[in-house]
Order: C-alpha cells, then sequence, then structure tokens
C-alpha cells in the first residue's frame, strides 16, 4: 500500500504543498484503495467525482463524509428506506462547506444504521459494515462506515455525528480518534435527521481520523473561531461507571493511560463522579419520553414503513420510559440535577479519562442485546453534560482488537480533551494499520 495514504491529513496536505504528491494523484490513490479495501469492509456506500480543491491548510486532501450529512448533488439516504431513492441534496451540508472551504475534497459516503439508531452500521439499503481489523465484528455505529474506512485508511479523516457515542464508539471499536464537541459548538444544518425537537440538545456532529494532529487542526475550521486556553493539570479516571464495568482489557488499557499522563506530567487520581451511575437511564430518559413515538412518526413521514431490527430494538428499548407531561418534567429535573453534580465534581479536574466502553468491538447483531447495550453508557454520560469528548487508541485487547480511552473535558474547552489525547496517542502509539491491510499490502 502507498505510504501516504497512511499518514494525516496534515502531512498529506505538506506533501501537496511540496510538490511531492499532486492532488489529483493523492485522489486517485484514495480511489484505487477504496475500491481494493471496500468489498471486505463494505464501509463506502458511493465514490464521489472528484471537485476542484480551494486553496486552504487542506487543500486537495480527501475527506469522507457520513451519509446523513448532505454533500451537494448527492443522495442523502441515513441508512433508512424512505431515503433509499432520495434525490440530490442541492447544497452542502454547513460543515462539509467549512471543509470544503479549507481546500478538503469529499471523495465518499459511508455506511451507517437505519436513521443512525444503532450501536452498529447495518441497514436495510447497503447492508452491514465490518470492523476491520475482525470482520465478524461490528466496525460500531452510527459513525461506523466512517470508522471503518479511516482506520483502513480510505480517507485520512472525515464526518460523523453523536448523539449518544455515535462518533466515540466507532473510532474505539476501529482504533482511530474522534471527538464529540461540547453542544451546539458545530452547526447541525444539513444534518438527517434535521435539528429539531429535545434530542437537538444531546446531538452534535463530530470530526474523525487516524491522528489527533487532524482533529486539533479540524476544529477550529469547523467551528469557524480559534478552540484554545489554559493548558490542562488536574484528571479524574475511573473504569467502572456503575452501570457495567469495563472488561479486564478495557480496565488495564484505562490504567496504563493514566499512569502516562502521570509520566507526562499531569496530576492524575482516581476519582468518580458519584451521579455517573445516572447516564444510561438518563440518556433514555430524554431519547424517550413519548416512549419512541416522535421516531416511529419522523420514519413514518419519509416513507420508511420497513425498519431495521437494530432500529426496532432501540425502539424496544425506549417503550419503558414512556412519560406524560409531568414525567418529563420530572426527567429535565433529573438531568438538570445531573449536570450541576458532574459541574460541582469538575471543579477540581480539567478533565476525566474513562473507558469509552465497558469492552472492545462485538460480534455483529449483539450491539442491542441486554448484556451489552448498557456499556454504551460511557459515552452518553457527555451527551447528558454537554461536554467534548475525544478518544484516542491506547491499547489492544487479547483477542487483537483496538482499545481507546475517553477524555472528557469542561464546556467548549475542546483544547484540553485533545492536548490529553495527543499526549496519550505520543506515549502510548495510537493508531496501528489493520492486520488485513497489512496482509494485502
Amino acid at each position: 500500500m502507498n505510504e501516504v495514504l497512511t499518514l494525516s491529513g496534515v502531512k498529506q496536505a505538506a506533501l501537496i504543498r511540496e510538490g511531492q504528491v499532486s492532488p489529483e494523484e493523492l485522489f486517485e490513490a484514495h480511489c484505487a484503495h477504496i475500491r481494493k479495501i471496500n468489498p471486505a469492509l463494505n464501509a463506502v456506500i458511493e465514490l464521489l467525482p472528484r471537485g476542484a480543491p480551494t486553496r486552504g491548510p487542506f487543500e486537495g486532501v480527501p475527506c469522507s463524509v457520513k451519509d446523513s450529512i448532505q454533500i451537494r448533488g448527492q443522495p442523502c439516504t441515513a441508512g433508512t428506506w424512505g431515503y433509499r431513492n432520495s434525490p440530490p441534496a442541492p447544497k452542502d451540508a454547513a460543515l462539509v462547506s467549512r471543509l470544503r472551504g479549507a481546500g478538503a475534497v469529499p471523495i465518499a459516503r459511508t455506511n451507517l444504521p437505519d436513521l443512525l439508531f444503532a450501536f452498529e452500521s447495518d441497514n436495510l439499503i447497503f447492508g452491514r459494515t465490518n470492523n476491520p481489523y475482525d470482520f465478524s465484528r461490528t466496525a460500531g455505529g452510527s459513525s461506523g462506515g466512517e470508522a471503518a474506512l479511516i482506520a483502513a485508511c480510505g480517507a485520512p479523516f472525515g464526518l460523523g455525528s453523536d448523539a449518544a457515542g455515535s462518533v466515540r464508539l466507532p473510532a474505539h471499536y476501529s482504533g482511530i480518534a474522534s471527538i464529540k464537541p461540547t453542544s451546539g459548538r458545530l452547526d447541525r444544518t444539513g444534518h438527517m435527521p434535521p435539528p429539531a425537537g429535545w434530542i437537538e440538545m444531546i446531538w452534535q456532529i463530530g470530526p474523525m481520523s487516524r491522528n489527533v494532529e487532524d482533529l486539533i487542526e479540524l476544529m477550529p475550521i469547523l467551528a469557524g473561531v480559534p478552540i484554545e486556553g489554559a493548558p490542562p493539570k488536574n484528571i479524574a479516571f475511573f473504569t467502572d461507571n456503575g452501570i457495567l464495568a469495563a472488561d479486564e482489557d478495557t480496565r488495564k488499557t484505562v490504567c496504563d493511560a493514566a499512569n502516562a499522563l502521570e509520566r507526562a506530567g499531569y496530576v492524575v487520581r482516581e476519582a468518580r463522579p458519584a451521579c455517573i451511575d445516572q447516564s444510561y437511564e438518563l440518556e433514555m430518559k430524554i431519547i424517550g419520553p413519548d416512549g419512541g413515538d416522535g421516531l416511529r412518526a419522523f420514519a413514518g413521514s419519509i416513507g420508511s414503513d420497513r425498519l431495521h431490527p437494530l432500529f426496532e430494538g432501540w425502539l424496544a428499548k425506549l417503550e419503558p420510559y414512556r412519560t406524560d407531561l409531568a414525567g418529563f418534567a420530572r426527567y429535565w429535573a433529573e438531568l438538570d440535577r445531573f449536570r450541576a453534580e458532574m459541574a460541582a465534581f469538575m471543579t477540581d479536574y480539567d478533565a476525566i479519562l474513562s473507558p469509552v466502553a465497558a469492552f472492545p468491538a462485538v460480534p455483529h447483531g449483539t450491539s442491542i442485546d441486554d448484556t451489552v447495550f448498557p456499556g454504551y453508557s460511557y459515552t452518553m454520560t457527555h451527551n447528558m453534560t454537554g461536554w467534548p469528548a475525544a478518544v484516542v487508541r491506547c491499547g489492544t485487547s487479547s483477542a487483537g482488537l483496538p482499545i481507546a480511552v475517553q477524555v472528557a473535558a469542561h464546556p467548549w474547552r475542546e483544547d484540553v480533551a485533545l492536548r490529553i489525547a495527543r499526549d496519550l496517542e505520543e506515549a502510548l502509539g495510537g493508531w496501528q494499520m489493520p492486520p488485513f491491510l497489512i496482509e494485502h499490502s
């Protein structure tokens, strides 16, 4: 495999500026590589024609886009049956436009679950995406196509979205880096489902990449403002959120990450917010106070009269949280208390280090199982707080699967989460080439 494809977007852009590779050559090399790997992964649902890059820091560098984010002139299915014949989008989503403005060139639309509601990427239109480290396992969801493609060097970076962990969990499962920014930080115009209702407070688009340096470069571009502040010092960490304890490989990886940060000069203490064991229940209450009726109605309104079993499983899990207006008010009061307690805990810390999930990538079809689903509560926590949370690979399971850690920081301090993630990447290695690429390179 061309070694240029393994580089970060920042380094690929530098090669273009130095004249070592042309934008056309780089784009075609990525296309050829995608054609080679995609039959095994099913990460890409469509390769895109090359557009002319504009001047900018990523001039000529390819990027991928989750198929819930509009690309001018392309359909946007959100993986749902009713949009299987969707017409071309009249314009780019706001963040795709910002990537183009920085010189990046969209190369592919990537796979996802039905209407984004699953922790693995499988739908009735395009089928399932395989994990690049073990094809029998999922690459996660809902941005699983993005994660698998980036991990397998089909693009250096791309865009996903996250309402319960959907950029962080796939990054963890596929061994790459990502960040869910502060709630409301980035423009969701052009995303499907569109901005609306109470779920809007927990849904955020976020960048995904193999290397943290790309995330650091991308965040100011996507936000449209500089993102920086005082350097972090004090870090709390934990390996058990009181909902589902991390397995031994994950626990060890988080502890190794905590030790690496301590060696790097941070003050690290094992500590857990007392209220964090409420994360799962709160996420389900905020998404499902109507028992999922709003999601069913939206799916019906767009013609999705067939739903994937994983989406049906999500809806079934929301039914116990159905309530009336008074109950919804109680849910909001619980959320307010949770946020206040989390904020109080953070008065002593700059960031919290934790698992991304209780385990590495699971076999296809099992993410909805009752013994598995609560393990995703580690990411749900920071949809509830609205805080920025980055993930970066820091270890490998006994089965050879990637294990990432999650770094959450105060609101609007994406720079803190990313600085710590970068230090962890430097100490513990970050992304590693999936074995199937080594075998076929």
